[in-house]
């Protein structure tokens, strides 16, 4: 079959059609970033704790002078297991929009094959052949913009799960230093508990010599041997936590519990706290905190979904195309008289479904306020995370310097009181009290130590962890480069007032 100058016509009319109706407005809300008002500054700063524009290093951790630190996180960031699901999510999502973004695209099929007619469906009373061989298309038009809204919720939660894994990473590389911090803390108290009672060994020799020699009566012996069986007792519980924190950080590096004992028993290098800690402004949490990102992502989509729902109540147009070749004699099948072709628009409409189409909407339109509830959540959740980690900070360093001078006070009486009960000047009783004082003043003074370093931790994980100061505005950390090369830094729709 020939194309005639009318046929030419009508494919220019559908055409034109087409393109008339894809001028058309897309339907629902257009996104508009949430405006959230953040505080000028922290409450909780001194003089310690600098506000700065310029960002920390995106690898926090080196702040405390580690190699081992260094070492485990970069192996956690490879092998941790939450780290490997998030990732499955990010591939996920990136299929999810890949479905999304092709249900406008042109389809098509092809089909050959051969048929029989019946006696009775024949003009001649007898039985028919008939060869067949078409092709057929359909283009689905997005007039209202149901698929370009179906896109943007699909982009928009394909970055809501990068910034998902980035706050694994985030709460990963705080575990691994909170649990590395405790075994070294651990450790130090082990040593210091075990100088402690070979100190208290020597006092119960010395005693039970000057008992024998009638010195000393037996309550003074039994009062220095107890006071060496409770510092003994402490020991269980000082070891036992040292075997967790090992078996816990085997974990988070996706080992066996027991694999890193020997790695891990070795004496550390001693930790450093940086004399201040770079922070930035309440109006940066807006950026640097992955999981305000994506719950601003989450929102950006939820609002995109609304859409998505309010372009079924309009009708939906396709543009349908036939070519194929048909003849009751296979001999004939590929000549100019076996052609045939169709092409026209379908339009369709939902005609008793308005109802529970509005009702979709309804839920829609509620998930979206779910999702800014959410934002505005864990914007002040955010907020609340940085002031408690830096008042704890702030205080842990005066309690620190409290226990110093109480360390220092107490060597020089337990020096005064072993000097005076010697010299017989003085009773066993202030050489127990002031052992008993320097060795919970140490003590405590150990795990003031271990809590100024976790307070540390606290708060780099509250203000986003690995960020990147402003020369490097525009890459990816470090830690994120194996996974995630084509990520922005910083999402669409932060406006922080």
């Amino acid at each position: 079959m020939k194309i005639t100058c009318r046929h030419t016509a009508s494919i220019v009319l559908y055409v034109v059609f087409t393109m008339f109706l894809s001028a058309c407005t897309v339907v629902g809300p257009n996104y508009q970033p949430p405006q959230q008002k953040m505080p000028p500054q922290w409450n909780a700063t001194d003089e310690k704790i600098t506000p700065t524009i310029n960002l920390a290093g995106s690898e926090w951790w080196a702040l405390f002078h580690d190699q081992l630190l260094d070492d485990l996180e970069a192996e956690a960031i490879a092998a941790n297991y939450n780290v490997k699901k998030a990732e499955a999510r990010i591939r996920e999502a990136r299929a999810q929009r890949i479905i999304a973004a092709a249900t406008s695209s042109l389809g098509g099929a092809a089909n050959a094959g051969t048929a029989r007619r019946s006696e009775n469906s024949s003009s001649n009373g007898g039985t028919q052949d008939l060869f067949q061989i078409g092709f057929d298309a359909r283009w689905e038009l997005d007039i209202f913009g149901g698929v370009q809204r179906a896109t943007e919720s699909a982009d928009a939660s394909l970055a809501a799960t990068h910034e998902d894994l980035r706050d694994v990473l985030v709460s990963l590389q705080a575990e691994v230093a909170s649990n590395y911090l405790n075994l070294r803390g651990s450790q130090k108290r082990l040593a210091a508990t075990r100088n402690t009672i070979a100190s208290q060994e020597k006092t119960v020799t010395l005693v039970q010599g000057r008992f024998l020699m009638g010195l000393d009566n037996e309550l003074d012996l039994l009062q220095a041997k107890t006071q060496l069986s409770l510092t003994r007792a402490t020991l269980p519980a000082i070891e036992r936590s040292i075997k967790q924190a090992m078996h816990q950080l085997a974990i988070l590096l996706g080992q066996a519990p027991a694999s890193l004992i020997s790695r891990l028993s070795t004496k550390g290098q001693g930790l450093k706290v940086p004399g201040e800690i770079p922070i930035n402004l309440p109006s940066e949490l807006l950026r640097q905190r992955p999981d305000i990102r994506a719950a601003e992502r989450r929102l950006a989509a939820a609002t995109a979904d609304i859409g998505v729902a309010t372009a079924d109540l309009f009708p939906k147009f396709s543009l349908n195309g036939l070519l194929g070749l048909q003849s009751v004699s296979l001999s004939d099948l590929i000549s100019s008289g076996s052609r045939y072709w169709s092409i026209g628009p379908t339009i369709s409409l939902s005609l008793f479904d308005q109802g529970k189409i509005r009702a979709v909407i309804e839920i829609r339109n509620a998930r979206r306020d779910q999702a800014l509830a959410e934002y505005e959540g864990s914007v002040l959740n955010a907020l609340s995370e940085v002031e408690t980690a830096l008042v704890t900070f702030s205080q842990e360093q005066k309690t620190l310097h409290i226990l110093e001078e109480a360390v220092i006070s107490g060597e020089k009486a337990v020096t005064i009181a072993n000097g005076l009960y010697e010299a017989g000047l003085s009773d066993f009783l202030n050489v127990l009290q002031g052992e008993r004082a320097l060795y919970l003043s140490q003590d405590q003074l150990t795990v003031s130590e271990q809590r100024l370093h976790l307070s540390l931790v606290a708060i780099f994980k509250a203000l986003g962890g690995g960020w990147q100061n402003e020369a490097k505005a525009n890459t990816v950390p470090p830690a994120e480069q194996r996974t995630l090369p084509d990520i922005q830094n910083t999402p669409p729709g932060i406006n922080p007032t």
